[in-house]
């Protein structure tokens, strides 16, 4: 059930739709491993792919299905695969479509676990790897070898918001005949669209603002299907990364109100950031939505909105963002982001922390630095939990 005519709100609350034969208003649940065959010879055909239907779990399930056909419609992909978590997606779209002595290169502003993946996990199967200053395409231009296969990058990035061209980068893998893969989530699938602008394959960690209620981990994978076809299907089906049914059931919910959270989130992160700037104790604030942005010019092209998540620099390092933090009353501590609650974290000692010093001050993560995620509290409420706290400190 979905239509190439339906707009955004109408398709995140029924596209992909599939009913049973008891016509249920919301999407079943099926809470199953595996499918029974009306005979021997209808499991040979299922297997050999002579006929359509589930087989397993692990590879396809109707909820998950359903979850998949929405964020299709949605990004405007052609296939999709839903993962575990947010890593399991990064992880399979990246290692299933290279090999030894192929060439990776990555922006080097990604999140910790994804500078992991790129380089630790890939050089121990022999995959080269090089991180570059994504701003510019110069980088990633003088970045390429001829064994290049894959592009990486995450827009906005976590935690400072850089903003990267991304069809540049797409013209230019074009060129090569590489792949671009594009970590969407902080831009969320509502004010940008990688694959419109010339990515290849674009990753979520559906666990922020697709479930956007703190209750379930999740990611997802949108591509062409021939990519999927010959790259990701089998790697999906024989390493499991699949998301669990309750899961895919649960992001389904979330997707019917992801553009009232969003845009509600994205007005009042707008306006904490205008509240924050020139503030006494905050050297500097961050946000894709601000004129003076440094990639301002990029976000006017290939954004719609600016983000639900705010930068800032607190003057005093990391005693005075530590105060900061724990001075905070509505505004709760944590390392998730895209939730209903307004959450903040330290990124030198929690989501970077594994990053040696000198590469987080390249990033531009200090020991003052915060990463603000804006909920759906009252904006005039979370000024004044921050007014309260900068005054404490």
């Amino acid at each position: 059930m979905t239509s190439k005519t339906w707009r955004t709100a109408t398709t995140l609350v029924h596209g992909g739709t599939t009913r049973s034969q008891h016509g249920e208003t919301s999407e079943a649940l099926f809470l199953t491993q595996g499918y029974v065959y009306e005979s021997a010879e209808a499991a040979e055909a299922r297997f050999k792919g002579e006929a359509e239907g589930f087989i397993y779990s692990r590879y396809a399930n109707p909820t998950v299905d359903m979850f998949e056909k929405r964020m299709c419609a949605l990004e405007g992909a052609e296939d999709a695969r839903a993962t575990a978590t947010g890593m399991a997606a990064v992880s399979a779209a990246l290692l299933c479509q290279v090999k030894a002595g192929d060439h990776v290169v990555a922006a080097r502003a990604l999140f910790g676990s994804c500078r992991w993946v790129v380089e630790k996990l890939m050089a121990r199967y022999g995959v080269e790897t090089t991180l570059v200053d994504g701003r510019d395409i110069e980088n990633w231009k003088k970045a390429v070898r001829p064994n290049t296969k894959v592009f990486f990058l995450e827009s906005p990035t976590n935690p400072t918001l850089e903003v990267i061209d991304i069809a540049a980068v797409a013209t230019l893998a074009n060129e090569i005949g590489a792949r671009v893969v594009v970590d969407n989530v902080f831009a969320t699938p509502l004010f940008q669209k990688p694959l419109e602008l010339g990515a290849h394959i674009v990753v979520y960690s559906t666990t922020k603002h697709i479930d956007g209620q703190g209750r379930c981990l999740g990611g997802v994978i949108l591509s062409e299907k021939e990519w999927i076809d010959e790259n990701l299907h089998d790697y999906f089906r024989h390493t499991g990364p699949s998301m669990s049914p309750f899961n895919a059931w649960t992001m389904l919910k979330g997707l019917e109100t992801l553009p009232l959270r969003v845009r509600q989130q994205t007005e009042s992160a707008t306006r904490i950031a205008d509240a924050l700037d020139g503030r006494k104790g905050v050297n500097r604030v961050i946000y894709p939505g601000r004129a003076d942005h440094p990639q301002a010019n990029i976000i006017a092209k290939q954004m719609s909105g600016g983000s639900t998540l705010v930068a800032i620099d607190i003057d005093g390092g990391k005693e005075a963002a530590f105060a900061f933090q724990n001075a905070l009353e509505i505004i709760r501590i944590s390392n998730n982001l895209g939730d209903a609650k307004s959450l903040i974290t330290h990124p030198a000692t929690t989501t970077h922390k594994n990053l040696a010093e000198e590469d987080r001050l390249e990033l531009g993560i200090g020991a003052g630095t915060l990463r603000l995620s804006v909920g759906l509290e009252d904006t005039d409420d979370l000024i004044e939990d921050i007014d309260r706290a900068l005054s404490a400190i």
